[in-house]
């Protein structure tokens, strides 16, 4: 960790990520695997800012979005870039869900539905964090009672380790006080190809996603209610096929998502398992990325609102320019007593494993 900035290969500066809000300190941290690949993360929001990996070529590059300081994150149009996502990932229908028969009131910050935790979610918050040596990294926070409008205080620890395996592991743990919900995930934004000026569109990706069914939503984003066959629809990535291929599909659910912007459904032998979720290719570089979840879903996103925002080292990132696998349990889960359960009791662990792992296609 103590590594100095002339040696990291991502050309992020520590200096810039280094401040002090409400009291704590922020700072850059950096994991780096014996094969000479890098992860570079801040404990403002956990947020991933580099992942240094070669193409086919053996030329690095950074192949996620993020920020070239804390500032920059601060001040982010996309608070969510490639951050921890907390209380509860994804939307919760007119921000209202019931809990012991009494109903609770989130903030409304996504048309009419509460989005990502709220106001000021994980994302926005200063963990706490500890060094494991060069390739681990913990970070720890604690969600006091009744914040963005939740019950029970939550503690949470979510451990990073970036093995020489090219794998980006992320290890969810969390308890509370109080009977409530929970739903975590890393809203890592994908960019195979490499960021650059400007950050080239992820049509040509090949993607493959182990799921027969997704969840429809309305045109808030909110869940029908229905659990859908991808059989037939746009929705079918069970063979690999280029992320932009039906992406303007004349589809509702494609209209409703401005793209892809849904829960699917991940095939699973036993709940609960470590299991293979999804894989993309990018054929330019060769770079592959595969996903592994103990999670029930994973929230495909292809960055629909993109806007051309800078990044880390002059980077900007068009509309679509990334993808996201948001590993997770189901959007507004609380009011869908069908959905697998996002209860969390006194007593009880909440546990989440997710595992990126970067390789190369000849």
């Amino acid at each position: 960790m103590s590594t100095t900035d002339t040696e990291l290969l991502c050309g992020l500066k520590r200096e810039n990520f280094q401040t002090t809000i409400n009291g704590k300190q922020t700072d850059l941290y950096i994991l780096k695997n014996n094969v000479g690949n890098e992860v570079a993360i801040t404990n403002y929001g956990g947020a991933i800012v580099a992942i240094m990996v070669p193409d086919r070529n053996g030329k690095h590059a950074n192949v996620i979005q993020g920020f070239d300081s804390i500032q920059q994150a601060i001040d982010s149009p996309e608070p969510y870039r490639s951050t921890l996502i907390g209380r509860f990932g994804n939307r919760i229908a007119n921000g209202k869900f019931q809990l012991n028969g009494k109903e609770y009131t989130l903030p409304i910050n996504n048309g009419p539905n509460a989005l990502h935790g709220g106001l000021k979610g994980f994302n926005a918050r200063v963990w706490d964090a500890q060094p494991m040596g060069q390739q681990t990294l913990a970070l720890n926070y604690v969600s006091a009672y009744g914040e963005e409008g939740y019950s029970g205080e939550v503690k949470t620890t979510v451990v990073y380790t970036f093995t020489d395996e090219n794998e980006l592991v992320i290890e969810y743990l969390a308890t509370a006080n109080k009977k409530t919900i929970i739903n975590l995930t890393s809203h890592g934004y994908f960019s195979l190809a490499g960021i650059a000026d400007p950050t080239p569109t992820v049509d040509d990706l090949i993607c493959e996603i182990n799921a027969d069914f997704f969840i429809p939503t309305d045109d808030t984003s909110i869940p029908t209610g229905e659990i859908l066959k991808v059989a037939g629809t746009p929705f079918d990535f069970r063979t690999p096929k280029p992320v932009g291929q039906d992406i303007n599909a004349d589809d509702e659910q494609i209209k409703n998502g401005a793209g892809y912007d849904h829960c699917f459904v991940l095939n699973k032998k036993e709940e609960g398992e470590l299991s293979f979720a999804a894989r993309i290719v990018e054929p330019k570089s060769g770079r592959t990325m595969s996903v592994y979840t103990t999670e029930p879903g994973v929230q495909f996103y292809s960055d629909n609102w993109g806007q051309g925002h800078k990044g880390q080292c002059g980077a900007t990132f068009p509309r679509r320019s990334a993808v996201c696998f948001e590993c997770q349990h189901f959007p507004d889960s609380p009011n869908r007593p069908y959905f697998p359960s996002v209860v969390l009791r006194p007593g009880e662990q909440y546990k989440q494993k997710t595992v990126y792992r970067f390789g190369i296609e000849k």
